[in-house]
C-alpha cells in the first residue's frame, strides 16, 4: 500500500489531472504486456460513447480482442479501499484515517457497458474490469458476479489471461478492425464535447438532489447513479459531499474533489 519513491516524486510535481491520465496510460501499458505474450488486440483510451438522449458516457480504456471487448474503469486512489458490488458508495481510507467516499466503480462501469453494448451490438461479449492503482490496497472488496473483476493494475495480465482462457473466440480479425475504427472515432472528440459531458453530469447531479432533498438541503443518500458519477471539471476525479470544519463556513456542506489535496476544486451548494 505504501507509495514508491517515484510515485511520491510524481505526486509532488504533477497535479491530479496528470495523475488521472497517467493511470489510464499505465493501464494501457499493462495491456501491451498482455499483447506481448500472445493475446493480441486493439487498445483505446477515453472513448465517448453516445447515449440515446444525445449525451455521452466516457470509458477510460478498452481492449478489443477475439474474445470480445474488455472495458476498464481506471481508479487512482491511495490507501485502503472498502466496498461491495451492491453498495452505492465505496470508501478510500488514507493512512491518516481520512475517509473519502466515491461512487461504486462497478455500477459506473455497468453504465459504460450498457452504452457500449448499444453501440457495438448484442453479439460482442463485454468484460468488466475495475483497475485500481498499485498505491492502494483492496482491503475489503466483495464481488459476487463472476463476470466482474476488481483488481490492482499490476494484476491486469493475470486477469485478462484468466478471462481469455475461459472464453471462446467469437470476434473475427476483420470485426476487430471494424470495431476499432468505429470506436476510435469516439476518441477524437473536441473540447466542446468533453465540456458538455461534464456539464450534463453536473446538471443531473443538481436536479436530482433538488428533487430528493428538502429546500436548502442536499441528501447524498438519495442521489441517483448519474448523480454519483459527477466528476471534478479540473481533474476528472469524483466529487464527494463534505462538511467544512473550520473558518467562516464551518458546518456548511460543499462538494470537493476526492483527489484532495492534489486537487482543491470546490463546488458550493446552491
Amino acid at each position: 500500500m505504501a507509495k514508491s519513491l517515484i510515485d511520491k516524486m510524481l505526486d509532488s510535481i504533477f497535479d491530479a489531472e496528470w495523475v488521472g491520465k497517467r493511470g489510464e496510460k499505465l493501464t494501457e501499458r499493462e495491456l501491451m504486456l498482455v499483447q506481448l505474450f500472445g493475446r493480441k488486440g486493439k487498445v483505446l483510451r477515453n472513448v465517448y460513447l453516445p447515449k440515446e438522449n444525445g449525451e455521452t458516457s466516457e470509458v477510460d480504456v478498452i481492449f478489443i480482442t477475439q474474445k470480445g471487448i474488455f472495458v476498464f474503469e481506471s481508479k487512482n486512489y491511495s490507501g485502503w479501499i472498502f466496498g461491495d458490488e451492491k453498495s452505492l458508495n465505496w470508501t478510500a481510507m488514507l493512512p491518516n484515517k481520512q475517509k473519502n467516499q466515491f461512487y461504486n466503480p462497478i455500477m459506473q462501469n455497468k453504465t459504460h457497458m450498457k452504452w457500449m453494448k448499444k453501440f457495438v451490438g448484442e453479439d460482442i461479449p463485454l468484460f468488466s474490469i475495475i483497475a485500481f492503482s498499485e498505491r492502494c490496497e483492496l482491503k475489503k472488496v466483495t464481488v459476487e458476479s463472476p463476470d466482474i473483476k476488481v483488481i490492482n493494475r499490476d494484476m491486469t495480465y493475470v486477469t485478462v489471461k484468466a478471462i481469455w482462457d475461459k472464453n471462446p473466440d467469437v470476434v473475427t480479425a476483420e470485426q476487430i478492425e471494424e470495431l476499432y475504427a468505429k470506436l476510435k472515432d469516439l476518441t477524437n472528440v473536441d473540447q466542446a464535447v468533453k465540456l458538455a459531458h461534464i456539464e450534463n453530469i453536473e446538471k443531473k447531479f443538481k436536479n436530482k438532489d433538488e428533487k430528493a432533498a428538502p429546500k436548502g438541503e442536499v441528501s447524498e443518500a438519495n442521489s441517483s447513479e448519474d448523480a454519483k458519477s459527477m466528476i471534478c471539471p479540473k481533474c476528472g476525479s469524483p466529487l464527494v459531499l463534505r462538511t467544512a470544519k473550520k473558518g467562516d463556513n464551518a458546518g456548511n456542506q460543499f462538494y470537493g474533489c476526492s483527489a484532495f489535496p492534489k486537487c482543491r476544486y470546490v463546488r458550493n451548494l446552491e
